[in-house]
């Protein structure tokens, strides 16, 4: 009777539960594998071709210097010649009492244009070794900026630069021609129009 009763349980569970079709659970597709393809290159040529198209890592300056960017870059016209040059002992780079009253001029021109912005220029002689006389031209510009500034004109309206001795006005070897290229040379930055 105990047979007789669990078969009973047996059958009533499954009309309970109701007798649905197992579902079939589908894996999904595998790709089919491909052979490698046969490019009739060895290995070594193969590494060899692809280190031949590969970029280099490093960028030169010259597509660095073609890159563009949509930034908005200000435009300015240069005035040059609106102020005479001063002149620096060789090897110096303080301020002359006699440059003293062009720089007044120069300060008090901004003063008058305050809109105006000025790029100040150091030179140099030739002699010297090319990276000197870049550090020269910039303590000689950066010594005209700062007594620009003690005379009240704002830092923001002074651009500095250093030739060094790229840009000299004489190319005679002799002493008065070098005292013409130890200058500071002023451009006037005036807004261009767009």
């Amino acid at each position: 009777m105990k047979k007789e009763f669990i078969s009973l349980l047996l059958l009533l569970g499954m009309v309970f539960a109701g007798c649905s079709s197992p579902k079939v659970v589908q894996q999904p597709a595998q790709p089919e594998q491909q052979p490698p393809r046969q490019t009739g290159m060895t290995g070594q040529e193969s590494e060899r071709r692809i280190t031949e198209i590969r970029p280099t890592d490093r960028m030169t300056e010259q597509q660095l210097a073609k890159i563009v960017t949509n930034e908005d870059v200000p435009q300015y016209k240069e005035t040059s010649g609106l102020f005479q040059d001063i002149y620096f002992d060789y090897d110096e780079y303080q301020i002359q009492p006699d440059a003293r009253p062009i720089l007044e001029a120069v300060s008090s021109w901004l003063l008058k244009n305050s809109s105006a912005k000025i790029s100040v220029e150091g030179n140099c002689d030739e002699r010297g070794t090319n990276e000197y006389n870049l550090a020269l031209g910039d303590r000689r510009a950066k010594a005209v900026r700062d007594y620009l500034i003690a005379l009240g004109i704002a830092p923001d309206r002074i651009q500095t630069i250093s030739y060094g001795e790229e840009k000299p006005v004489c190319m005679e070897q002799a002493e008065q021609c070098w005292a013409k290229n130890r200058r500071v040379h002023f451009v006037v930055l005036g807004e261009a129009n767009r």
